[in-house]
């Protein structure tokens, strides 16, 4: 079975893990920090985008998978994949990069939210068209 939509968007979405986790490593070793944030705001900031992204993108990716495999339209599920990944895509700036904008990280989140809420009505719609 293939899964084109669900394994294009994972790519895109590991490799935001990885320069995620990459920030946080430069960081820690930058600042001494082995464990936790040691009171550090730049290093809690980080970790907590870090912390998200894993937090989020999974389920989303369950659910894109779980759509494609039961025959969801594709051009519904590109559709949300790239709003997941601009929107994640937005939330991590925040996080990463210092001194930007708070509205970066809300956008980001609501476009994160809009496409977790439609593939939950893709796959749904999937399995009740079946």
């Amino acid at each position: 079975m293939s899964l084109p939509i669900t394994s294009i968007t994972a790519l895109f979405a590991g490799v935001l893990i990885l320069l995620l986790t990459l920030k946080v490593v430069q960081l820690r070793r930058r600042d001494g920090v082995v464990l936790g944030d040691n009171d550090n705001r730049t290093l809690a900031k980080a970790i907590r985008g870090h912390a998200n992204a894993v937090e989020q993108l999974p389920i989303a990716l369950i659910l894109m998978g779980l759509s494609e495999a039961q025959g969801a339209a594709l051009p519904l599920l590109a559709g949300a994949a790239v709003l997941l990944i601009i929107g994640r895509v937005m939330h991590a700036v925040y996080f990463a990069i210092h001194g930007t904008h708070w509205r970066l990280r809300a956008y980001g989140m609501l476009l994160t939210m809009i496409a977790q809420g439609a593939l939950l009505v893709i796959l749904f719609l999937a399995l009740v068209t079946q």
